[in-house]
């Protein structure tokens, strides 16, 4: 595989009673991208869904991968896509949901604890070494609801109107992980306002 190939993974849970829910937004903009590449998602044998391209001529090669299994299990797809495609962690963005940022806002970093979220927990089990991650901000739970209610329920619907553009900064941001590096997208995205 070229060295310029990256492989970007939306974390989420299979199957439609999933698919609007806040634990799902890494697909969701996994998703963007792809339809960002003109690329369709196809079953791969890493028990996922890929579409591969190339956001411009001759620039690099995305990979962006949407697992089939449940969140909890996301780490064994991951590895075996890294191992089909010869790549190396350093070439590995996961984008995730992330309870400890307000909605509507992105962080961006390399390696941390997993936070209580059981896809990076496992993720970074089975890659054994720091990668990249989109954390996306959900926000936490109002009152006293349970966080593990809280990421399995749709986004609210004052939360749909600004989604499309939480969901379109994200895409961005791993755009420019990939075109520039972390430290510039860090400096664009962490202080972005709107």
């Amino acid at each position: 595989m070229a060295a310029d190939t990256w492989l970007v993974v939306g974390l989420g849970n299979p199957g439609p009673a999933y698919e609007t829910t806040r634990h799902n937004i890494g697909q969701m903009v996994a998703d963007e991208l792809a339809d960002r590449l003109h690329a369709r998602f196809s079953r791969h044998k890493a028990h996922a869904v890929v579409a591969e391209g190339r956001m411009v001529p001759g620039g690099p090669k995305y990979v962006v991968a949407k697992s089939l299994s449940y969140m909890n299990t996301s780490g064994g797809p991951v590895s075996a896509l890294l191992s089909y495609y010869s790549l190396d962690v350093d070439r590995l963005i996961v984008v995730h949901d992330e309870l400890d940022i307000p909605f509507d806002s992105l962080k961006l970093k390399t390696g941390g604890g997993h936070g209580g979220h059981n896809g990076l927990r496992d993720i970074t089990k089975a890659a054994s070494a720091e990668f990249t991650r989109v954390r996306v901000g959900i926000g936490r739970p109002p009152g006293r609801q349970d966080a593990a209610d809280f990421v399995l329920r749709p986004f609210s619907a004052d939360e749909r109107k600004t989604l499309p553009n939480v969901i379109a900064d994200a895409a961005d941001a791993v755009e420019m992980i990939v075109d520039q590096g972390l430290l510039a997208a860090q400096q664009r995205f962490h202080t972005a306002v709107r």
